[in-house]
């Protein structure tokens, strides 16, 4: 079954050919500041089935985790819509759960970067919480501080 969705204003629809890999909450610093203080919410797929069509500007940054990542933004309104690792280990698209038409379709059952959080951050009962992301030397560690949890 195909998923589909779509910017704020409506410039930007995808279709994604792939059911979800999971979905996770990040909590790591440029997450929070494109999140506006927040966690993204990011559903993956596998990059390939994911089709874009409209303006979509992008931004390469180097992540915590040493992996260059880019983000993906629709032109018009600046909604964000995906990241996705172009250099460093291999990893799924990030979809922005909020960009679905059905954000239903996965819901998350873990927490990236969990240290780097906000002492007030909401961190969702029994939450799997690791200590950093995908492509970093702590990957996969549970994070020390589990006083969020």
């Amino acid at each position: 079954m195909a998923h589909q969705g779509g910017c704020f204003c409506g410039a930007v629809r995808f279709t994604i050919a792939a059911e979800p890999q999971g979905a996770r909450y990040c909590w790591c610093r440029d997450c929070q500041r494109i999140a506006s203080g927040m966690a993204t919410v990011n559903v993956l797929f596998p990059a390939p089935s994911v089709e874009y069509s409209g303006p979509i500007t992008t931004i390469q940054r180097v992540a915590d985790s040493g992996n260059t990542v880019e983000r993906g933004f629709c032109a018009k309104c600046g909604s964000q819509l995906y990241s996705e690792t172009v250099k460093g280990p291999e990893q799924p698209m990030r979809v922005r759960a909020g960009t679905l038409d059905d954000p239903e379709i996965c819901p998350p059952t873990s927490i990236i970067w969990g240290p780097s959080a906000p002492s007030w951050a909401p961190f969702p009962d029994g939450m799997t919480v690791l200590e950093a992301g995908p492509g970093s030397a702590e990957w996969q560690r549970p994070a020390s501080d589990q006083s969020k949890v």
